[in-house]
């Protein structure tokens, strides 16, 4: 008897846990559709097919609406002994503890049409009117005094007409019903694209960057984004990733108004420390920026609302406006999210195969809540392991799943890794961290500038490898972002290879010339030589 009563307990308790995995299965597959996920070939297809893709960006209420304040110029120090803070003056003191206040985006991004549709102005096509006195464009009331054109959606019981007036007319490249949805969220594998609506207030970005000596690549972002960045934290160090002394040189460009174009957008963060450590392992140097970068940028901005979009890349990563503008204004996309960049090396006439696809962005609840406000965190794909996971998605009510804006044919970005002229490339190899070995700047004849300036004309490697490299032509859809290609002679270093033989063609097509033919490197000095 006792046997049987326990399998009769075994058996009702695993057909209990057979009808709640079921339940919890339809639930999910509520939420996602099977050929959809197939058709965009999700590399997270299996574990997105058995989670909730409800969306989880929350909304929150207003906070004081403000300007940003004026940020004033201080003096410099640009010298501090090894391994030793550099002790600031007053000014400089005050430069990098001074709050940022979050304005409101009072921008008008949507039209709404006479029957009540919302259009995204950019990605909609003007309606042609029909000319007035058109037998359509008058109503059967029309003699009544009643309005001659309704909006027409259906229904009634009368013949069936045209809709007029409601639907957008989206130009190529924008997608849903209100025109607002990019190519880069159409083709991606985001779960949700059919609940994605337009938000009444958009939200603001807050983009965190730590900075080296990549000024170009940093001026090129504030001119891709600087109309949909409401932040750009900027994290600068009296240290180099290796732990030697070096000048705050962006602090430099702040104060000779090189950046004033931007700077009313650009809180300033100063790392004036080494990392105990991190001379022995560079990984910890390496972590520690971005910590520090999220922390004490975060804990500065005043006005942060918890829906607020936080997106933290290397200098050498930059996002696609559009993406960023989606993250903007619609509701209904999940978190975290990613970025499929084009990879390019050297410059973006060496395109490398496949893509980047960098975890870098969140809501700022999320990043609070899960990530403990460090950016090291955001950047690696484990956060459902994290102890503040579980609790993040019992108050959201959400499931989080990871998705990727772009995918590995459709570019939301750009790489480019290594994009410097041959002395840029000899400083960032002298500060790599003391941790991606082999560490080429230890090599001396790998300094060399001449063997530097090899590398760039072939596309090899520190480790003598050659390259292969798909054709990348400059006229294709993106191939470096629009402000490079819009100052083509100044950027031309970045754009056609400077060294590249007018006899020798490189692998898979030309270089990537510009109407005025090829020549040897930029007209002037790159910014980073700027001081």
């Amino acid at each position: 008897m006792k046997m049987r009563r326990h399998k009769l307990f075994l058996t009702l308790c695993m057909a209990g846990l057979c009808l709640i995995s079921f339940l919890h299965f339809l639930k999910a597959l509520s939420y996602v559709t099977f050929p959809r996920e197939l058709a965009s070939l999700s590399p997270n297809l299996v574990s997105s097919f058995f989670w909730n893709h409800a969306p989880v960006t929350p909304r929150a209420s207003a906070g004081p609406a403000g300007g940003p304040p004026e940020a004033p110029r201080p003096p410099l120090s640009s010298h501090s002994p090894l391994l030793q803070p550099l002790p600031p003056s007053g000014a400089g003191e005050e430069l990098h503890r001074l709050d940022f206040v979050l304005p409101e985006d009072t921008a008008d991004y949507f039209v709404r049409t006479k029957a009540g549709g919302v259009c995204f102005k950019p990605g909609t096509r003007a309606p042609e009117r029909p000319p007035p006195g058109r037998a359509d464009d008058r109503g059967a009331g029309a003699a009544s005094g009643r309005p001659g054109r309704r909006p027409l959606s259906g229904g009634g019981g009368g013949p069936k007409r045209r809709r007029k007036w409601v639907e957008c007319v989206c130009l190529p490249g924008w997608h849903g019903p209100s025109c607002g949805v990019p190519t880069v969220v159409q083709y991606s594998n985001l779960p949700t694209k059919d609940r994605l609506v337009p938000r009444a207030r958009p939200r603001r970005v807050i983009n965190a960057i730590n900075v080296n000596h990549e000024f170009d690549l940093l001026e090129v972002r504030f001119h891709e984004l600087g109309d949909v960045v409401d932040a750009f934290v900027v994290c600068e160090s009296n240290f180099t990733a290796y732990g030697e002394p070096r000048p705050l040189r962006f602090r430099q460009l702040l104060r000779n108004g090189s950046f004033d174009y931007i700077r009313h957008k650009v809180l300033y963060v100063f790392l004036d420390h080494f990392p105990p450590g991190g001379r022995q392992d560079g990984w910890i140097a390496d972590d520690y920026l971005r910590t520090f970068l999220t922390r004490d940028g975060v804990a500065r901005l005043r006005n942060l609302r918890p829906d607020d979009v936080f997106i933290i890349d290397d200098a050498d990563e930059i996002p696609a406006r559009d993406g960023v503008l989606f993250l903007k204004l619609f509701d209904g996309w999940t978190e975290p999210f990613a970025f499929h960049l084009r990879k390019s090396l050297y410059g973006f006439f060496w395109k490398q195969p496949g893509t980047l696809e960098v975890v870098s962005g969140c809501t700022v609840d999320m990043l609070r809540a899960v990530y403990a406000t460090d950016g090291i965190r955001l950047r690696r794909r484990d956060y459902y392991t994290m102890p503040g996971f579980r609790r993040y998605e019992n108050r959201t009510g959400h499931i989080l799943v990871q998705w990727s804006l772009g995918s590995p044919l459709h570019f939301a970005g750009w790489h480019c890794s290594w994009c410097f002229p041959p002395e840029g490339i000899y400083l960032k190899l002298v500060s790599a961290q003391n941790g991606d070995f082999p560490r080429w700047g230890d090599y001396e004849d790998k300094r060399d500038l001449n063997y530097i300036r090899e590398l760039i004309r072939t596309g090899g490697w520190f480790d003598g490898t050659a390259q292969e490299y798909p054709p990348a032509d400059p006229k294709e859809h993106m191939y470096a972002p629009k402000y490079l290609l819009q100052n083509y002679r100044r950027f031309r270093y970045l754009l056609d290879n400077p060294y590249r033989s007018e006899r020798v063609d490189r692998v898979g097509g030309r270089g990537a010339g510009g109407s005025d033919g090829h020549g040897p490197g930029p007209s002037g000095p790159p910014a980073w030589t700027r001081v």
